[in-house]
């Protein structure tokens, strides 16, 4: 018997929101989800604090759309305005409809009335080291954070979103990701975000119910 695969949106941007994309899109578990929309940045737009993320440092106007571009490119319905609207809940819990969702990488904050939508929540991939959670490295920039404190090496925790900063459950943490000798905050987001798309992915379809535990791996 056939299963419907899951409704999944997609809250992201740059590099760890591309890869996540394009890993639901064209990974081996492909079949198992259905991306129903994507909410990426707007760069421009006074609402993501752009000079506390990633998008203070130098980027091309590629990176700021890849995200927005790939998603059409497949026909998926991309929001790059408020997610905390009345337009933006209306399409959200009438067209949307996700069973799960990810943020990777995104700008605004996901409020109750977003990540208590999908019956399978709302998640978050979230760079830090880890340590304790939630981790000293949750905020807007982790990648600096971890640089400046001199660390050779990242996790990322997949965690589910609730009404704080990155403090919701954690679900499971990446392997280890070296941080290169010289690297900024955008090479670690090229070199992370590969990595962490294969290793959240398999997370999501076990958290959905539709992939059994040995076949995720530790997820």
């Amino acid at each position: 018997m056939s299963v419907s695969p899951i409704r999944i949106a997609v809250f992201g941007s740059f590099y760890r929101g591309f890869f996540v994309l394009d890993e639901l899109l064209h990974g081996p578990l492909k079949t198992l989800f259905e991306v129903v929309g994507v909410a990426s940045d707007d760069v421009d737009a006074p609402f993501i604090s752009r000079e506390r993320r990633v998008w203070q440092y130098p980027h091309t106007l590629s990176e700021a759309r890849m995200v927005p571009d790939h998603a059409q490119r497949h026909g998926i319905p991309v929001h790059t305005g408020l997610v905390k609207s009345d337009s933006f809940y209306q399409l959200y819990e009438n067209l949307w409809r996700p069973d799960i969702c990810i943020a990777a990488t995104f700008g605004q904050r996901i409020d109750a009335r977003l990540f208590g939508f999908p019956r399978h929540g709302f998640f978050n991939a979230h760079p830090c080291i880890g340590d304790d959670w939630p981790s000293k490295y949750a905020g807007p920039n982790p990648f600096q954070a971890l640089i400046n404190d001199g660390h050779d090496h990242t996790t990322v925790a997949l965690h589910r979103v609730d009404d704080g900063f990155d403090t919701g459950e954690l679900i499971n943490m990446s392997p280890r990701i070296g941080i290169p000798p010289g690297a900024g905050v955008v090479d670690m987001h090229k070199v992370s975000s590969p990595v962490v798309a294969k290793f959240v992915v398999p997370c999501l379809a076990r958290l959905a119910g539709v992939l059994h535990p040995e076949a995720a791996g530790n997820a």
